[in-house]
């Protein structure tokens, strides 16, 4: 195990595992630190994508095996842990958790984003047993089940169709008229005819006492309740920035997100954010990708300066 690599890359998504494939590239020795099992992050549970370039469509358990495998490959070393202590100080940085300690020369934060709960009565009690946050996850234990979906981003719509796929009738629950998905998503949406959309409407709770047995929403303009029976609710709200390590060494927006340029380098020198943590206009697969590029090479930069 290398315990002082040349980067350190915190996070096995997309942009963590472009880093690791640039900084091989670039003669760096690299180290990722991935605490799930199998790297890829919220792209290892997309059911199908289909706005990588290359890809027609492919699933996300495939692409990020497929990462994976490639950095793996140009020698990047691939560790399951979790890191849960970090140290910034310029020239001295340092790692550790249930892997490491790792004193690198330069760290790529890449610890990407997690979905964000509806924060409604019933959900906490639920979870895990009638609401997911994960239908790739989660979705065959409820095949031939109705459903519903809340929110209105791609994910949204990706997971009401893969639910329809698995022959539930499904609910998708929307706060706002319009969505912010893809309009070619949106369009397969409101052609299944196992899905029903529904705005806007606002959950207010999450129904049952041994199972989910139904979501309870509220209209978003009349404000009148009406309790949607379900046997799962999948929620699709947004994420938050995996950034809790950087409680006050690095300047956040509003959202929680590491303020870096394009460059993906931070205020410290030798560190780099890069991925969904990063605060920037479009949160895609490629955009993360380029992040990764863009953090390695800088890194590269930086050592070799």
């Amino acid at each position: 195990m290398m315990t002082n690599p040349d980067v350190l890359i915190i996070g096995g998504g997309p942009a963590g595992l472009t880093a690791a494939v640039y900084a091989r590239r670039a003669g760096l020795s690299a180290v990722l630190v991935e605490k799930e099992s199998v790297p890829g992050g919220q792209m290892a549970t997309t059911p199908e994508i289909e706005n990588m370039p290359g890809f027609a469509a492919v699933d996300g358990f495939t692409l990020s095996t497929q990462m994976a495998e490639q950095a793996k490959a140009l020698g990047a070393e691939i560790v399951t842990g979790e890191v849960t202590e970090l140290s910034l100080e310029p020239g001295e940085l340092r790692a550790a958790g249930d892997v490491g300690p790792y004193m690198p020369k330069t760290i790529i934060l890449a610890m990407g984003a997690r979905r964000r709960k509806l924060d409604v009565p019933g959900e906490d009690r639920f979870a895990g047993r009638g609401v997911s946050y994960c239908a790739v996850c989660d979705g065959s234990f409820f095949k031939n089940r109705p459903v519903a979906i809340v929110g209105g981003g791609n994910t949204a719509l990706e997971d009401a169709l893969h639910m329809a796929a698995l022959g539930c009738t499904v609910t998708l629950l929307h706060r706002r008229d319009g969505f912010r998905g893809s309009p070619s998503l949106l369009e397969r949406v409101r052609s299944e005819s196992k899905i029903n959309v529904l705005t806007p409407y606002i959950p207010v709770s999450v129904e049952g006492e041994k199972a989910v047995t139904g979501i309870t929403v509220s209209h978003a303009a009349t404000g009148g309740e009406t309790t949607i029976p379900v046997s799962g609710v999948f929620v699709c709200v947004g994420t938050i920035a995996n950034t809790e390590l950087l409680a006050g060494t690095l300047p956040l927006d509003g959202e929680g997100r590491i303020l870096a340029g394009e460059d993906c380098m931070t205020g410290i020198p030798g560190v780099y954010a890069a991925g969904d943590i990063r605060a920037k206009q479009l949160y895609q697969i490629v955009t993360a990708a380029a992040d990764g590029a863009a953090a390695a090479t800088n890194a590269a930069g930086y050592i070799n300066y």
